[in-house]
């Protein structure tokens, strides 16, 4: 194969990989002087020079000319006088000879690899750029082609055929697209595995809900509605506080849009997650009172040292401020960022229905009883209201013993 063809092939190649110019030539000057110094030792003293387009290849040795006996005639970039008037009959010792040396020079092993060589250059280039691309891509909103549905994950192309994955932990629970289809997501994280990026998406992430919002809402990509913070449980329930920076704007109406419109969008594209939006404050009662909305809130005590709040609140509150599955006070707790603990306000109105948890002191421990009135659960149905596990993260109980009383509770209402 002689330099023109290789070349050839080889800028075909990098031009099906968008490669630049200045990188395919700078890659194919690198290759052969890798060639040089195998052959000649160093390369410090050729000159390669490269036209890509016509496939022309031309490598120049400058040497020093020095007198046969001369130390240094074994220098590479030395050539014996007698060598040199082979060459041409009139040099004289201290002038310099420029030889060409043709491809053809390094054999035909040496060019087949050298080749081979461009090629896996050309591809460790494509992943670093594909690399370098997604980097800058982080936290951004793209639409991906689902290629393939695995168990663990779904393969995804871009518009340039490249895979991305969207992991099972990354999924929204209900999601079930089919080969083919199209869906959004957000660049979360890229790795290099090996010399290979792995570009990671995610529908779970609370920034693809920003994303979503900044794409259906106007006012928050001109700049005049910020999100301030965002708390998912995904598919299930989220939190979005906004706040905005015109008096003239509402904006929890400008993000709902006329009859929900511009939720709705949002909705749909989460399969259906609940999205609670909430209008920002500094003022801590108030953000909390507007976070365990729809509950009305009778009193608030703030502990700031152990980042915890009690939230007092009338017996026909409680179940609102809890929400199903305790998911409204633990979204809410995360918005204000402490430790929300629902307490019943018996000022008032009583339960008729509900049972005091000190009623079952008889078949439940005092001990146990007391981890319950901890975190402001003090009756039969405010325990009953909230999973296990969530009691279990908010309390010293195993969810063994926790299942064992939630099993006298129910017994008191069959």
């Amino acid at each position: 194969m002689h330099s023109g063809e290789l070349i050839a092939s080889f800028s075909e190649f990098a031009r099906e990989k968008n490669i630049d110019r200045p990188t395919m030539i700078k890659v194919l000057e690198d290759v052969f002087r890798t060639m040089i110094r195998k052959k000649f030792g160093s390369d410090h003293n050729f000159d390669v020079i490269i036209n890509a387009d016509s496939g022309d290849l031309e490598m120049w040795r400058t040497r020093e000319i020095v007198d046969d006996n001369s130390e240094d005639i074994w220098d590479t970039d030395k050539i014996m006088l007698s060598e040199a008037q082979k060459i041409q009959p009139d040099f004289e010792i201290g002038e310099e000879v420029a030889d060409e040396v043709k491809l053809e020079d390094f054999g035909r092993r040496v060019v087949q690899t050298a080749r081979q060589t461009l090629i896996q250059k050309i591809k460790d280039l494509e992943k670093e750029m594909l690399y370098l691309k997604y980097k800058d891509l982080v936290g951004e909103l793209i639409i991906v082609e689902v290629y393939q549905i695995l168990g663990k994950e779904f393969v995804c192309l871009d518009s340039e055929s490249n895979e991305l994955v969207l992991p099972k932990t990354e999924q929204i629970p209900k999601d079930r697209p089919r080969k083919g289809s199209s869906i959004k997501a957000v660049v979360h994280k890229v790795e290099m595995n090996n010399g290979t990026p792995r570009i990671t998406l995610s529908r779970t992430s609370p920034v693809f809900l920003e994303r979503l919002f900044e794409q259906e809402i106007p006012e928050i990509l001109d700049g005049l509605i910020s999100v301030r913070k965002i708390v998912r449980e995904p598919g299930e329930r989220a939190k979005v506080a906004v706040e905005s920076y015109d008096d003239r704007i509402d904006p929890v109406g400008a993000c709902v849009g006329m009859k929900g419109s511009r939720i709705h969008t949002i909705v749909r594209e989460l399969e259906n997650e609940n999205i609670d939006v909430i209008q920002w404050t500094d003022n801590l009662n108030l953000l909390i009172s507007r976070a365990l909305s729809p509950a009305k809130i009778s009193n608030i005590q703030v502990d700031n040292e152990r980042k915890r709040v009690a939230v007092y609140l009338k017996p026909d509150q409680v179940s609102l401020a809890i929400g199903k599955g305790g998911m409204n006070i633990k979204l809410a707790g995360k918005l204000v960022g402490m430790e929300l603990d629902v307490f019943r306000d018996i000022e008032g109105e009583e339960d008729e229905e509900d049972v005091d948890l000190s009623e079952f002191s008889d078949e439940i421990e005092d001990w146990v009883l007391d981890e319950f009135r901890k975190i402001g659960l003090d009756t039969a149905k405010s325990v009953l209201a909230i999973s296990k596990e969530d009691i279990a993260r908010r309390t010293e109980l195993e969810e063994e013993t926790i299942e064992e009383v939630m099993e006298v509770l129910r017994r008191e209402f069959e």
